[in-house]
């Protein structure tokens, strides 16, 4: 059983780091199909994460409300310090005006998932409030970036306009494979570590650690290539449209499928204000230049242990 184990653990991290490739790929010729910029498309695909949405919707239905909020904690600190770190030490992140206005709104949305679930619950109707506010987010992000914005546009969307049509549909399909790719690796991995404990501080601390490093572990990869491909637009906009979909549509879908309630509320306190921290640290560091460089992501790589003791230290064993 544990050869078992082992074998879907290695193909669940081969189906990731083979979609983050395909995605990063043909994200270029897949946005002038659908007439939309690659940040754009970035942000809506490569943020909006299924197998964040199936994970928490799961564990809310098997009563493990601690793996539910834990999860959404540590991927999203885990997106912010190690996927962006990875991508800056690789090649500089720009974060030009329209990037650091998408970041900024990331900061009210987690602010609002940490007070709504501040005393342990969130109730359907505060669910039903988060999936709304994702819905404005994307909207308000469409209606944006449906024009060509000033972004600077990455070099393969440029490649991607002299491509005949057919070339171009057969990048959005393997985008849309790349993502799917991606997510069904993901899915893998967590079921994997989801098995090992039913224990709810147990839970927590798993779902803080190990389940939301895995369920973030394809952004980590996404940045990576996509940094190293010259697409660093790409990994800036899926690792901002990650967080904002996981403190919304991914909290509020679980509290929609059953309501969360925490006995241990406090244990996740520090976690949340851990979690505002880590997207305000990418922040000022990305204003003092309007980017991150090497160094900026050595400070956020080195960022990520020092909030591994901070769980160790406020979620009771």
């Amino acid at each position: 059983m544990m050869l078992l184990w082992g074998l879907a653990f290695l193909l669940g991290i081969a189906a990731i780091v083979w979609g983050a490739e395909a995605f990063a790929e043909h994200l270029g010729a897949a946005a002038t199909r659908l007439g939309v910029s690659a940040f754009a498309l970035a942000l809506l695909l490569a943020g909006a994460e299924p197998e964040e949405l199936a994970t928490v919707v799961a564990a809310a239905l098997g009563h493990a409300p601690g793996v539910a909020l834990g999860d959404v904690i540590g991927a999203n600190v885990a997106v912010s310090l190690v996927a962006l770190g990875v991508g800056a030490a690789v090649a500089p992140l720009p974060f030009r005006a329209d990037v650091m206005r998408y970041a900024l709104l990331g900061l009210p949305l987690g602010a609002a998932a940490a007070w709504l679930a501040w005393d342990g619950r969130i109730s359907r109707a505060a669910g039903a409030i988060l999936v709304a506010l994702y819905g404005l987010y994307v909207a308000a992000i469409w209606i944006a970036e449906r024009k060509p914005p000033a972004l600077g546009e990455v070099h393969e969307l440029a490649e991607a306009a002299g491509k005949p049509p057919g070339r171009i549909g057969r990048a959005l399909l393997m985008v849309l494979v790349g993502v799917a790719a991606m997510a069904g690796g993901a899915t893998l991995l967590v079921e994997v570590v989801r098995r090992v404990t039913a224990v709810e501080a147990t839970q927590t601390l798993l779902g803080l650690t190990i389940v939301g490093f895995a369920t973030a572990f394809e952004l980590v990869v996404l940045a990576w290539s996509a940094a190293r491909r010259g697409a660093a637009e790409a990994a800036v906009a899926g690792v901002v449209g990650s967080f904002a979909y996981n403190v919304t549509m991914t909290l509020g879908a679980g509290a929609l499928a059953r309501p969360l309630v925490l006995r241990d509320a406090a244990a996740l306190h520090l976690p949340w204000l851990c979690m505002l921290a880590s997207l305000a640290l990418v922040v000022a560091l990305a204003a003092w230049r309007g980017k991150l460089g090497r160094g900026q992501g050595v400070l956020l790589l080195a960022a990520y242990p020092l909030f591994i003791l901070v769980v160790l230290w406020a979620v009771p064993r």
